[in-house]
């Protein structure tokens, strides 16, 4: 191995090590996935009382209405609420949530037209029962070039193509699904269908400074339920105006359901279930 490798490899190798430690203290963090303790559905509650939650949570169209008394405890944007809130999705982080107790927020969210809400608890026995995340060391040679082909439009609906899935919580729902990253490893050519946050231009090319799409997969391999959790997320670099990407498993990341059994994550859609084993990234929690 040349100087110039080894210095590449080493700078590659802290960057992980940064990377995992970063990983940990944003898992662990007070309203991090560890401090969720439920996720409540309106609609199996229709008399608008959630467990452990005081006021009145009701559906009304595109908001929730929440009604709360001065003996509920409350708080509003850092207010009292005594009478009633119409509340929409929560769209920031979790400790910038409308409505809390105390410590506690508590954040509206809205999927397929379902309205729920979310406990996070910095005391959750989750939290503080934390150890750690059980990750294998950096290793180049899961870091390959990979190349990311948005589907046409034939296939896709302004660039998605929606899949139903099963998640964590026994329910199906749409995944969109943006096109395909494509990669050779371990002697394999292999595929994982991705999801994309932000524009992707049929012809990426086109893409202005600044748009670059962020691509997301969920996959599972052979160690899947076995040395691993049962399946995994990938976030790939954005690719460039070709489609060329870095594919590196060496980051790898635990669902937010491998933290708190009240997430719904999504399972690998058709096709990224790989036939290979992934002996790299985040792998389980400690003590688990």
């Amino acid at each position: 191995m040349s100087t110039e490798t080894g210095a590449a490899n080493n700078d590659a190798v802290q960057d992980w090590k940064h990377w995992h430690e970063q990983r940990t203290e944003t898992v662990s963090a007070p309203y991090g996935p560890l401090s969720l303790t439920g996720t409540h559905w309106l609609a199996d509650h229709p008399e608008g009382q959630l467990p452990d939650i005081p006021g009145r949570w009701t559906e009304a169209g595109d908001e929730i209405v929440l009604t709360a008394g001065p003996d509920d405890g409350l708080t509003l944007d850092g207010k009292p609420l005594s009478g009633e809130a119409r509340l929409a999705a929560d769209p920031g982080p979790v400790g910038a949530a409308r409505v809390a107790l105390g410590e506690r927020r508590f954040v509206v969210l809205r999927r397929e037209g379902l309205w729920a809400v979310r406990d996070f608890d910095p005391e959750s026995a989750t939290r503080r029962a934390f150890q750690g995340i059980e990750a294998t060391a950096y290793d180049e040679r899961w870091a390959v070039p990979g190349r990311f082909t948005p589907y046409d439009a034939e296939s896709a609906v302004d660039g998605v193509r929606t899949v139903r899935v099963g998640n964590a919580d026994g329910v199906q729902r749409g995944l969109g699904l943006g096109g395909e990253l494509a990669f050779d490893l371990a002697g394999n050519r292999l595929t994982l269908q991705v999801s994309v946050e932000g524009d992707v231009p049929q012809a990426l090319g086109s893409a202005r400074a600044g748009e670059a799409p962020s691509l997301w997969a969920v996959f599972a391999d052979t160690s899947s339920g076995v040395s691993s959790y049962r399946f995994r997320f990938l976030r790939p670099a954005a690719p460039d105006a070709d489609g060329r990407t870095t594919v590196d498993f060496n980051r790898a990341l635990l669902p937010p359901c491998a933290f708190a059994d009240h997430f719904i994550c999504p399972f690998p859609p058709p096709g990224n279930t790989l036939t290979v084993e992934i002996a790299a990234g985040e792998r389980n929690l400690l003590g688990r």
